[in-house]
């Protein structure tokens, strides 16, 4: 029987486009599951019916002139529909949840790579998440240039934001790093340059800081 917590914990996990963020939630997962901790992996945009539809519209390339306040709306209207039907009766169970990113997304991505006035993003950020904050953030920093080199081995074809190109890349790093400085109690920089080994390593080694797992 797994074991719910008193209360749930919120863990995210951010980074520019295949940064290893998949892995490292999956990894995580499993340990956590192992150790009879109750625990749930989530993507945003996404994981609600409502929420994966939308996901289908921001990813598709078909959708080229989208305009960038469009693009905000969509992904928090996304963001709001999965907190009230996922995350919020997830963590009221004691459930910890694991997110595929969240809203240090929409600030690194629409905000610095589409260049939208931050204080907006952050607003609507507040009304995406409906007030609600992760506990522990991890932030995979990786070199635009390896995910470029990483994503082109893959073979793997580009989604609209993928497409954007190495300048927009840069700029979201350049967001995500900025995130982290601003907030260095919840956002962890874990270098994506080690191995998959070692920067799962990092990771347990703050979740277990956070007495997460004892």
């Amino acid at each position: 029987m797994r074991n719910p917590r008193p209360q749930g914990y919120f863990i995210t996990f951010e980074g520019i486009d295949t940064c290893g963020k998949s892995t490292q939630i999956k990894l995580l997962y499993n340990y956590l599951r192992k150790n009879n901790i109750e625990t749930i992996c989530i993507r945003d945009p996404g994981t609600t019916p409502i929420s994966e539809s939308i996901r289908t519209i921001l990813l598709d390339d078909n959708n080229s002139t989208m305009s960038s306040w469009t693009e905000l709306l969509l992904y928090e209207a996304a963001r709001a529909q999965m907190v009230h039907e996922v995350i919020r009766p997830a963590l009221a169970a004691g459930t910890i949840v694991l997110c595929d990113r969240f809203y240090d997304s929409t600030t690194a991505y629409q905000g610095y790579g589409r260049g939208l006035d931050l204080k907006l993003v952050k607003q609507a950020n507040a009304i995406g998440s409906v007030h609600l904050d992760p506990d522990v953030t991890f932030f995979i920093d990786l070199d635009p240039h390896v995910a470029a080199d990483r994503k082109q081995k893959l073979g793997d074809r580009a989604d609209r934001l993928e497409a954007e190109g190495l300048a927009f890349q840069e700029k979201v790093r350049h967001g995500f790093c900025e995130i982290q400085t601003n907030d260095p109690d919840r956002v962890h920089r874990i270098n994506g340059h080690q191995s998959i080994e070692e920067i799962q390593q990092d990771i347990r080694d703050i979740v277990r800081k956070c007495k997460i797992v004892d």
